[in-house]
């Protein structure tokens, strides 16, 4: 009985050891929720504090803004919108989220990613 007992403790240590290990680790996503406009800020072509991240349940509105210090285009994948953003411009985007899933936001000419969209059921 002592054994069994033991066992728990250490399971539940184990658990606990790996959840704190997983949440501490340094990712380069930072999460933001969409309940106002979401601000990304690009600085040299990267996404300042690292990928963004936008959580929004379906049929809520999507709005974010980036502002860059390079010329690009915004392209938010699965939704298929496309911006231009001036050098040292900015630009919004404000759309009903209909399609739910997880979607890439990115400077399309560079690849770089500098967003997640992830829009809940």
């Amino acid at each position: 009985m002592k054994r069994a007992g033991l066992l728990a403790v250490l399971v539940a240590v184990l658990v606990v050891a790996f959840v704190l290990a997983k949440g501490s680790g340094n990712d380069k996503t930072s999460t933001t929720s969409s309940s106002g406009p979401v601000v990304i800020h690009v600085v040299n072509g990267k996404p300042q504090g690292g990928i963004q991240k936008i959580t929004v349940n379906k049929g809520d509105p999507v709005k974010f803004t980036v502002d860059s210090d390079v010329a690009d285009e915004i392209h938010v994948h699965g939704y298929n919108f496309h911006k231009d953003v001036k050098k040292n411009g900015s630009v919004s985007f404000n759309f009903p989220a209909k399609i739910d899933g997880i979607f890439v936001i990115e400077l399309e000419s560079r690849s770089e990613q500098i967003a997640s969209l992830q829009v809940n059921q």
